[in-house]
């Protein structure tokens, strides 16, 4: 009995996600790519700029592409010309 009184006078919690689209979304169409880093550029983020630039270019989940560390693309300062990432379950390894 004391179980039913509680059950009842607790307020419904509403879902995070209710209305919200879940599942797989619709990969970026090359306009959406450009406009993002227009208004990067815009906006003058570089950082986020050259992350974005490092994502859509290497094709990496974002969990990849913020796993990296500015020595997997920067050795010693200077910028590779090229970088190999391997993915792993739910982690990037990179070597240069």
């Amino acid at each position: 009995m004391q179980d039913q009184m509680n059950a009842t006078s607790t307020p419904k919690r509403v879902p995070w996600n209710k209305g919200k689209l879940t599942g797989a979304k619709p990969p970026l169409r090359p306009k959406h790519v450009w406009s993002i880093r227009t208004n990067l550029q815009i906006e003058g983020r570089a950082r986020d700029l050259a992350m974005f630039n490092l994502a859509i270019d290497s094709k990496l989940r974002g969990c990849d592409v913020v796993a990296l560390r500015v020595e997997d693309v920067a050795a010693g300062g200077y910028t590779a010309d090229r970088a190999t990432v391997r993915q792993k379950e739910n982690r990037a390894a990179s070597q240069i």
